[in-house]
């Protein structure tokens, strides 16, 4: 069986152009040898994923009132980077997998499974 997983990339990371051009190829060259062992493992095949841009707008309803702010739900250092949507055999293969990455906190969610 098949598992979709969410593969949520966050940290405490400078903003891109603070980045040196060592390190953001260095970031580069991990996203890219990701890519590629998971073409290269059977049964795993990233169905989508992209670095996240700009300031994100959250939707609050409060009392039955719809609120819109610019910004994360919480202040937090920490920022969500990034995605990929990852079609695994199983979570331990996605585990080894997810070592080539940045050293970025990850949180793995099943999508659709019960």
């Amino acid at each position: 069986m098949k598992h979709v997983v969410l593969l949520l990339s966050m940290g405490e990371m400078p903003p891109w152009e603070e980045l040196s051009e060592e390190e953001q190829t260095g970031h580069m060259q991990r996203h890219d040898d990701f890519g590629q062992a998971c073409r290269e493992r059977e049964g795993v095949q990233i169905l989508a994923g992209e670095a996240l841009d700009g300031t994100p707008t959250v939707v609050r309803v409060r009392g039955g009132e719809r609120l819109v702010t610019d910004g994360p739900y919480a202040e937090a250092v920490e920022q969500l980077g990034g995605f990929y949507l990852v079609e695994t055999p199983d979570l331990e293969t996605l585990l080894e997998l997810v070592e080539l990455l940045p050293p970025y906190d990850i949180q793995l969610s099943p999508v659709g499974e019960e």
